[in-house]
Parts: C-alpha cells; structure tokens; sequence
C-alpha cells in the first residue's frame, strides 16, 4: 500500500522551514501533494502560478533524492477535503513550537471527526529553521533586509523582486 501525505499552506514564499517540513515527509510517505491553499479573502504577495512555481523548482530535488513524488496543488475549502479528494491517508503538519502545537492539535481532533481515515501526523521543525515563518520573511524582504538565511537564492531574487517592485 502507498501511503500518501498532504502538506498544506500559503507557501507564500516557500521557506527553508517547509523544505524542511517536505524532506522529513517523504521519509513518512511514497507521494507527498502539497496544497497550496488559496483564501478568496486573502491577498499573497505571491500568485498561485508563482508560488507553483516556487515549490516545483524548490522540491525538484529532494523528490529525486528520496525517491518519492511530489505533486503541486491548489484547494480553496477544507484542507482534510482536500486530502481526501487527492487519497491521502495521512495529512503532515509542521510544528515550530508549542503555540503551533496547540493550534494543530485542535485541527486535528477536527479533522478526525470529519474524516476518521486520514491520521494527522506533526513532524517539528529541525532546530535551524524553527523560527522562520513566510510572514516575516516577506516583512523582511520589503524592508530590504537580508532573507538570505530564510529562503532559498531562488526564492530570495523573487522577493527581492516582488518588493521592489512594490515600492514603484
């Protein structure tokens, strides 16, 4: 049997905390769908084209490494519909610290009563990257600091980028 994951988020922009997240994965299932969760009410720096985009090039390699395919989503309901829309029996979460434990322990009692098949499994966030969240990246980037040590050199030109171009 093929276990299948599903990792969900805005990914807005792909950060070393979710490549993290994505590499330790594949070491859980055989196929690993990334969701990127677009929120009508929402408004990213990123389109969904782009940030598609981002992930495919940022996880090209690791799929390759681990032996494990990835496919590249898009949802705008609930991510556990999603998982199963896309026969996941396991949704990934990553956790930083105790306040995203609390918060993802919530959704996944939620999610279990909603679809008792697919297991929410919580994978922490290796020393290094715990403290990188996408929103402060971006607050960063605009404010022309260095995101270097947060993103990759291909998604650090494309914020670079995107902030300049907001600045016009």
């Amino acid at each position: 049997m093929a276990y299948i994951g599903f990792y969900s988020g805005s990914f807005d922009p792909v950060t070393h905390g979710h490549t993290d997240i994505i590499a330790r994965a594949l070491d859980v299932v055989d196929e690993l769908v990334i969701g990127i969760g677009v929120h009508h009410g929402k408004v990213p720096m990123f389109s969904v084209e782009e940030r598609i985009a981002m992930l495919e090039s940022e996880t090209r390699a690791l799929s390759r490494k681990r032996g494990a395919k990835i496919r590249v989503t898009t949802f705008d309901g609930l991510a556990v519909e999603a998982a199963r829309e896309h026969g996941a029996t396991i949704i990934i979460r990553g956790l930083r610290d105790g306040t995203d434990f609390d918060y993802e322990m919530q959704m996944a009692g939620m999610n279990s009563e909603m679809a008792p098949q697919i297991q929410t499994v919580f994978l922490a966030a290796s020393p290094g990257v715990r403290h990188i969240a996408a929103n402060l990246v971006r607050q960063i980037a605009q404010m022309d600091g260095d995101i270097t040590p947060f993103v990759s050199a291909a998604v650090a030109r494309r914020l670079k980028a995107k902030a300049a171009a907001g600045k016009r």
